[in-house]
């Protein structure tokens, strides 16, 4: 695999609109670059798909458009040609093209004003947003433990999901099940523990996987910040600063201890 013409577009997309991830990538050697980079456009295109439109029907259109080629590369079909989808059939078994198609179909929730129905269904989202994320990307490096990964994932999608709260407030969602100061905490606390646990297990992700879970630098910091001081979610402040944040993921890599 080369970093062709494809893969640059891909990277370039990961810089425009999700910088935690390029910086991530970037701190990762080339060879996993040219792997991460596809899997983070996709996450970046469809992050966004449910919300460049007013009209559901054409944001859930945008949504089946990524499960259809997903679908062609599960299925080992001809893959349409695009920026994101050439690179990414080269990366993505079929088990992981599956994968990716659940990662894909929960984000359905962002189309709409419903709030979640239970803890089950948060968590499922969560899991299926966040974990399926991990899952992919450090599968498609080398061996992981998928249960370490959905633990990870689940600590990272909740720190994620606590940054983004005032923007999906503003847009009229409901994020939580429980705002309260307490409950804020409690979420908190059980992502953070969970976050732990994978990181107990760390000896499950084989080296050549670990640059796909840099992406999660930031989560205990954060986590850690919401279970002490919970009314910094709503108010947005979760946000360390630049030169925290450097110093974070240069201790990350050289560390190897995500």
């Amino acid at each position: 695999m080369t970093f062709d013409d494809d893969v640059k577009a891909c990277a370039a997309l990961v810089q425009r609109a999700d910088p935690d991830r390029f910086r991530a990538t970037m701190a990762a050697p080339v060879a996993a670059r040219v792997v991460l980079f596809p899997i983070y456009a996709l996450n970046v295109e469809v992050a966004r798909a449910p919300w460049v439109t007013q009209e559901a029907m054409i944001a859930e259109m945008r949504l089946q458009w990524w499960r259809d080629a997903l679908q062609e590369i599960a299925e080992g079909a001809a893959v349409r040609r695009h920026e994101v989808v050439t690179p990414l059939s080269r990366v993505l078994s079929p088990h992981l093209a599956g994968v990716l198609d659940e990662f894909v179909a929960v984000r359905r929730w962002d189309i709409y004003r419903d709030p979640f129905e239970d803890q089950e269904h948060f968590d499922t989202y969560i899991n299926h947003s966040s974990g399926s994320l991990f899952v992919a990307s450090a599968q498609a490096l080398g061996a992981a433990d998928e249960n370490v990964l959905r633990d990870f994932g689940y600590g990272v999608g909740v720190a994620n999901w606590f940054r983004a709260i005032p923007e999906l407030e503003k847009r009229g969602r409901v994020p939580l099940l429980d705002g309260t100061t307490g409950g804020v905490q409690q979420l908190a606390q059980y992502a953070l523990d969970r976050l732990r646990k994978a990181r107990s297990n760390r000896g499950d992700i084989a080296p050549e996987a670990r640059p796909a879970l840099y992406a999660g630098w930031l989560a205990e910091r954060v986590l850690k910040q919401a279970i002490a001081q919970p009314r910094r979610v709503a108010a947005g402040t979760l946000e360390p600063g630049e030169m925290r944040q450097r110093l974070s993921l240069m201790w990350t890599v050289a560390s190897g201890r995500w």
